[in-house]
């Protein structure tokens, strides 16, 4: 069994303060693999305290020493790629396929954000005015349990490129993973104090960061809920913020799509990572012209190619929940969406047969679903797909924009332009065409309820920088 007993703190691994502890369970077999010691208010003090007193040299340092560290950074958390991946099915439960893909992408936003920095301009004359960017101060990290190590190496390749000192409040269910990067971060040899993490409760240590008033920047990933709560206290210190929030994305099939790219397409972008992904296009609105064929050709693929399994498995599609209370929730859902009238075609209640151990799910797809119904209204956040039909396709989009969130949408069709003018009518900050395809150059957020700001590249950089102007 795994032990998680410290923070990292100042370059350090210290005892915590906090002595209340957390069991880790395994999402396959609901056995205790491991144990992580919660940090308090205390805790989050001194790493705040440790990361504002780097801040002040590294705020000075050039962009060329912060792209060395990145460097530094990068190549230390590729070393273990392997093992990054392994903890991520083991802790987790994300498909071993998905956890290779979340450390690639995770490698790869470190160096986007290192390339990134060639591109920002940190001085320029505009008109006789100076305009130079600066770094806004220490950032605090609050990071979500479906993508630990992306969301952690993105925010923080960010915050250091932009010149600031983080903290990081990562999920306590994500502690074996986080132990993993720190050792890591700490094999880096990056300067003290640059990068701490706390582990604990987002209503303690979360909160702590959230208030603190030598926090100057915010960026959260997680549930709307929480993000509006974070908001409202930030503002009293008038911290900047950046909310990633949740997601009901839309993927409108195109009365001209070729089935043979549409059902892979909504195999990827439907059931990612168990289901468990903001970004996952979990209302399909299919023309009814089509409704008999594509049902069809979407139940066969659901049954014949979503293999649930071991997440360590190579061939398992859909894993397990990461946790007992994720599965009876994803449950709940399940069952209401059959008394609200939605046709069950693939999957449904229960466990799958011979996974009666766990917090696995069967991939479940409804169909004769109504827009106002609560499984195409809520994030459901597990492997549950609604399909919805249109008659035309303005009805289509104003369908898929019927929504409070506005995250990510897809399109299918043969036609790329076509496709093209109708994801540009999709009300989300992130539309993919025929694929699903994630850019961490390209700036990544949603509208509506879905967030504030963007990540990724420049853009997220320049959100921990603020401009001076000097005549």
């Amino acid at each position: 069994m795994k032990i998680v007993d410290k923070h990292y703190i100042g370059g350090e691994f210290v005892e915590s303060h906090g002595r209340d502890t957390l069991d880790l369970i395994s999402p396959a077999t609901h056995e205790v693999i491991g144990r992580v010691t919660l940090g308090d208010e205390e805790d989050a003090r001194r790493a705040i305290a440790a990361a504002k007193q780097a801040f002040a040299d590294y705020s000075k340092s050039t962009p060329k020493e912060r792209a060395d560290y990145l460097q530094r950074f990068h190549d230390a958390i590729a070393a273990r790629a392997d093992e990054h991946a392994a903890m991520l099915s083991y802790e987790y439960g994300g498909p071993a396929q998905m956890a290779g893909y979340l450390v690639e992408s995770a490698l790869h936003a470190i160096l986007s954000a290192k390339e990134a920095l060639k591109e920002i301009p940190f001085r320029k004359m505009v008109g006789d005015t100076e305009v130079t960017l600066h770094p806004v101060g220490v950032a605090g990290h609050i990071t979500p349990w479906n993508a630990n190590i992306l969301y952690f190496c993105n925010k923080a390749a960010a915050a250091l490129a932009a010149g600031c000192t983080t903290v990081t409040k990562p999920s306590e269910m994500s502690a074996m993973q986080m132990q993993l990067i720190l050792e890591c971060v700490h094999a880096a040899g990056l300067p003290a104090g640059l990068i701490n993490v706390v582990h604990g409760l987002g209503t303690v240590v979360g909160a702590e960061i959230t208030r603190n008033p030598d926090i100057a920047k915010i960026s959260f990933t997680g549930s709307t809920g929480v993000g509006k709560s974070i908001a409202r206290d930030g503002a009293e210190t008038m911290k900047r913020v950046t909310l990633e929030l949740g997601g009901k994305s839309p993927h409108i099939v195109l009365e001209d799509a070729d089935l043979e790219q549409v059902i892979p397409f909504v195999l990827n972008s439907s059931f990612l990572n168990n289901g468990q992904a903001c970004v996952a296009a979990t209302r399909l609105l299919i023309p009814k012209s089509r409704e008999g064929e594509i049902t069809a050709a979407l139940k066969q693929a659901v049954e014949a190619n979503l293999k649930v399994g071991r997440p360590e498995e190579s061939d398992t599609s859909v894993g397990p929940l990461v946790s007992k209370a994720q599965y009876d929730r994803v449950q709940g859902f399940i069952e209401k969406g059959i008394e609200e009238g939605a046709e069950v075609l693939a999957g449904g209640p229960g466990h799958p047969e011979g996974f009666e151990q766990g917090n696995f799910v069967k991939p479940t797809v409804f169909v004769k679903v109504k827009n106002d119904m609560t499984i195409a209204r809520e994030e459901i956040f597990g492997p549950v797909l609604s399909v919805i039909t249109y008659g035309s396709e303005d009805e289509a989009i104003a369908i898929a924009n019927d929504t409070p969130y506005g995250l990510a949408g897809y399109v299918s069709g043969t036609d790329r332009a076509h496709a093209k003018a109708v994801a540009d009518r999709i009300e989300a900050g992130n539309v993919a065409i025929n694929a699903f395809s994630h850019n961490t150059s390209a700036p990544f957020g949603g509208l509506k309820q879905s967030g504030v700001g963007r990540e990724n590249g420049v853009y997220g950089i320049q959100a921990y920088m603020e401009y001076k102007s000097v005549t």
